[in-house]
């Protein structure tokens, strides 16, 4: 399937698990390949070490558990960024090959929670594929979407999916934020840098 195809899949799908947010596909530029006389795409390993120079936060992003499943879903994401102010929306990255983005899409509202220095631990329990990450893991639910909210975060940013767009190998999810808050602490942030926590 190409990029179009996977964005209007995403959509479709998004429609039919009745999401309470419009999904709208929006028109993307026209993909060529790269011709002969054109510079090769940069390696991928320089690519990594390049692009990890530049230090990021670390959040984990949760869902609900959906119609006949067991429990909520999450997974670590450093690919978070704030987007618009008015209408307030932020935006996650994920690899369009996961396992976790299907059950938070089939939810159609997540919880962003911002985590902070002493949770690098947590931060590794939720980037294990195919575990049961809630295992141990203490939450409430957050107040629009009923996802979980883990204690001692940063912050709490709490949405409903608004759109989904492809990049790549990956999905740009636009989230439309309903409800937010920050921790009571002054904890210092978890960012990731070089391939590690900082």
């Amino acid at each position: 399937m190409g990029h179009a195809g996977a964005a209007a899949a995403a959509v479709r799908y998004l429609r039919s698990a009745g999401t309470p947010a419009p999904v709208e596909a929006l028109p993307r530029p026209e993909l060529r390949c790269v011709r002969e006389d054109e510079r090769a795409p940069v390696d991928r390993a320089a690519f990594r070490q390049v692009l990890g120079q530049f230090a990021t936060g670390v959040t984990v992003i949760t869902a609900p558990a959906a119609d006949g499943e067991d429990g909520p879903a999450g997974f670590a994401c450093q690919s978070f960024s704030s987007l618009s102010l008015d209408p307030p929306l932020v935006a996650f990255m994920v690899g369009r090959t996961s396992t976790t983005w299907p059950r938070i899409a089939r939810a159609g509202v997540f919880c962003v929670n911002v985590l902070a220095a002493h949770q690098a631990r947590l931060c590794r329990a939720f980037a294990v594929s195919g575990a049961d990450k809630f295992a141990g893991v203490p939450y409430d639910e957050a107040p629009f979407s009923g996802s979980p909210r883990l204690p001692d975060a940063l912050a709490w940013i709490d949405c409903a999916v608004h759109a989904v767009h492809t990049g790549g190998d990956h999905l740009i999810v636009v989230g439309r934020v309903e409800a937010l808050g920050a921790g009571a602490g002054d904890h210092a942030p978890l960012l990731f840098h070089r391939g590690r926590f900082v």
